[in-house]
């Protein structure tokens, strides 16, 4: 009786309307979905090919001595940069790596290019973060996977719709950190700026900036660890690096490989995170 009272109310056709709307989107802006995908596709490729032609050792070096430096001269980091590194070289995936770093560093980039001005706009703005507030929590809450199907009716497959769905997947944290670094610098110096007759942009940039770099970093660096995250998942649809050898090895079941691949991703991870958190540490 009570699913009666459900099932008064006939299935809504959302799959449908989905499917309408993309195929919609799809055929309305080809004339820039193609272009994208050739062009920037190409781009991203002659990047990764440039540094598979810098040799090994150097890249090695150039970041042992970026990690002691930035790590206050301590050799811990750099250390374990030459290790690790060497340990991604010595077992054959140094050209995955490469490919790995590039979409994870052309990801990152476009997510904090796009989602500082967001998290700018909705500090200064009650409706705009009213707004954007749902839409990241849909980016946030829906399952990483989902985000395939609309990178591959738009792109194909290959690194853009790799970097698409990485794109959508790790904004968020960059917009919500900047929102509330720039929300929670102190009002004193906020009168202060306008009392010396600042004009909006110099208080930003002079001002607000400044003051909430510690937490725009850190929203940073969630971002660029979430790039790194969908690594693996954006393998499923042609993106190349350390993700497509994990998921190789899962399907033909090879233990070793897929964990000495799966070690290749995590120094990886390790490296970047240690990067972007003595840069803000040094900043503070």
């Amino acid at each position: 009786m009570l699913n009666d009272i459900l099932d008064f109310v006939p299935e809504i056709p959302v799959a449908e309307w989905v499917e309408t709307v993309t195929d919609t989107i799809t055929d309305w802006f080809a004339f820039l979905f193609d272009p994208v995908k050739e062009h920037f596709g190409s781009f991203m490729e002659w990047s990764s090919e440039m540094l598979m032609q810098v040799p090994a050792v150097i890249i090695i070096l150039i970041v042992a001595v970026l990690a002691f430096f930035l790590s206050g001269k301590k050799i811990g980091l750099a250390a374990f940069s030459i290790v690790g590194l060497w340990f991604i070289y010595n077992q054959g995936y140094w050209e995955h790596l490469m490919s790995t770093f590039t979409l994870v560093l052309i990801a990152s980039l476009l997510s904090v290019i796009i989602g500082v001005p967001f998290g700018i706009l909705m500090s200064k703005s009650k409706t705009a973060e009213a707004i954007i507030t749902p839409i990241l929590d849909f980016m946030q809450t829906m399952p990483a996977f989902v985000y395939l199907i609309p990178a591959v009716a738009f792109f194909g497959i290959g690194m853009v719709p790799g970097v698409f769905a990485s794109l959508i997947f790790a904004t968020p944290p960059t917009v919500r950190f900047t929102n509330l670094g720039i929300r929670q610098v102190s009002k004193e110096l906020v009168e202060a700026s306008d009392a010396f007759g600042s004009t909006g942009s110099q208080k930003l940039f002079k001002v607000e900036l400044p003051m909430a770099k510690a937490t725009i970093m850190a929203g940073i660096n969630q971002t660029v660890m979430l790039s790194l995250s969908m690594v693996v998942i954006a393998s499923m649809i042609g993106a190349p690096g350390l993700g497509r050898e994990v998921l190789s090895s899962l399907q033909r079941a090879q233990v070793g490989t897929g964990f000495v691949a799966g070690v290749g991703i995590v120094i990886l991870a390790i490296v970047i995170d240690r990067f972007t958190q003595t840069v803000n540490s040094k900043k503070d």
